[in-house]
């Protein structure tokens, strides 16, 4: 499926199913992305269903309501379904659509385990059919900005890069909330998309070189039984997940990568996005920089406030043009970032071109969550990273 052209299509009959909060933000926005229309949506609560129904403004065109994912994937009228709902249904919803000759665009993060990530990978190339990871990260204007200039050459050739997701949940936390549920029972990098996804783009993993080996080392769970006790009253001498999680990886082509996790403690929020090449640097957290060895050879030169700005606005993505800037604005989703992922998906389907991010994308950033919890539980071992190209 790499840098699979499926057919155009002009105009993309998109079914959403999971009417939750990511759902009900993409039936708002996806209305107004060219190229496509909901023709479907689809939750388990009729309630639901009714509540966004109303919402939705008329395009003159049907639109179906559903209360079983499989009759909505079945739908003449839908070209891809675009799936919102819990982690643990993202597989198998995705392989149902694919099977019945639609793409899928799957929520982050949209598998789990090896086995997931095989079964997605194997589906697609057996149907033909796109599947997709909604890493809206990828769509950060800095991050896309960066990665053309790395594309471009700017900071000779990258040797490490660094992703994280440092995001205090503290207070979302609430007695029924399923995400601390989950780092109670499981240990590792649950959430390594949005790190992970922007950096793997930067070094080109499975587009010139690839993941190898990975190593994961993480704190022991401070706060979250704490938290746990405060919501639940429940003790939890026995809280899976760690504080902090800290993977590191090394491709094939002898580059490193360093991955962090945590949700747990107070540490304000921060991707950690950072590139490093052999003639410049990039950071996005705390403090925008780029730094670029000068052409003469007598040192480099560090770019920070409006000579950053400056500089970035030379190397803009090549479709971030004023007029898609303009709707990304209008529209939104965390700061535009959900507008421009679903713009490149259905300017991508319109004009039967490759999508951005592929099936081996989504398995080689999803993979993370297993991997890690393999390599904690031996001891910090080094666990090899499955090859889902099978190319070498």
């Amino acid at each position: 499926m790499f840098q699979f052209r499926a057919e155009p299509i002009q105009d993309v009959g998109i079914g959403v199913v999971g009417l939750g909060v990511r759902g009900t933000e993409a039936v708002q926005r996806l209305p107004f992305v060219p190229g496509c229309h909901l023709a479907a949506i689809c939750d388990l609560d009729p309630d639901l269903v009714s509540a966004r129904l109303a919402d939705i403004p008329d395009s003159g065109q049907t639109l179906s309501a559903y209360t079983d994912y499989r009759a909505l994937c079945e739908a003449p009228a839908v070209d891809m379904v675009y799936v919102c709902t819990d982690w643990s249904s993202h597989v198998e919803i995705a392989i149902y659509a694919m099977e019945h000759g639609k793409h899928v665009a799957l929520e982050v993060p949209s598998a789990r385990t090896i086995d997931e990530c095989w079964a997605l990978v194997e589906t697609s190339e057996r149907t033909r059919r796109h599947c997709t990871i909604l890493e809206n990260c990828c769509y950060d204007r800095f991050e896309l900005t960066a990665l053309e200039m790395a594309r471009r050459g700017l900071f000779g050739t990258l040797i490490h890069a660094e992703g994280s997701y440092h995001h205090n949940l503290e207070g979302r936390w609430g007695p029924d909330n399923w995400r601390l549920k989950l780092n109670r029972d499981c240990r590792g990098d649950l959430y390594p998309t949005h790190g992970f996804g922007p950096v793997c783009q930067a070094l080109g993993i499975h587009r010139g070189d690839r993941l190898l080996t990975l190593v994961s080392m993480d704190t022991a769970p401070f706060n979250g039984p704490r938290h746990l006790k405060e919501q639940t009253g429940e003790d939890a001498a026995d809280f899976a997940n760690g504080d902090l999680t800290t993977t590191m990886l090394r491709t094939a082509g002898g580059k490193t990568i360093l991955l962090q996790h945590d949700v747990m403690t107070p540490r304000p929020y921060d991707r950690g996005y950072q590139l490093v090449g052999t003639d410049g640097f990039v950071r996005k957290y705390p403090t925008p920089q780029i730094c670029l060895r000068l052409p003469d050879g007598s040192g480099t030169k560090t770019y920070e406030g409006a000579e950053l700005d400056a500089l970035m606005a030379e190397y803009r993505a090549p479709f971030l043009t004023p007029e898609v800037e303009e709707m990304a604005g209008r529209i939104g989703g965390h700061d535009g970032m959900d507008f421009l992922m679903d713009y490149r998906i259905i300017y991508c389907l319109n004009h039967g071109l490759p999508l951005d991010m592929d099936v081996y994308d989504l398995a080689e950033w999803c993979c993370i969550t297993e991997l890690s919890r393999k390599s904690l539980d031996g001891g910090s071992v080094p666990v090899p990273v499955p090859d889902f190209t099978r190319q070498g």
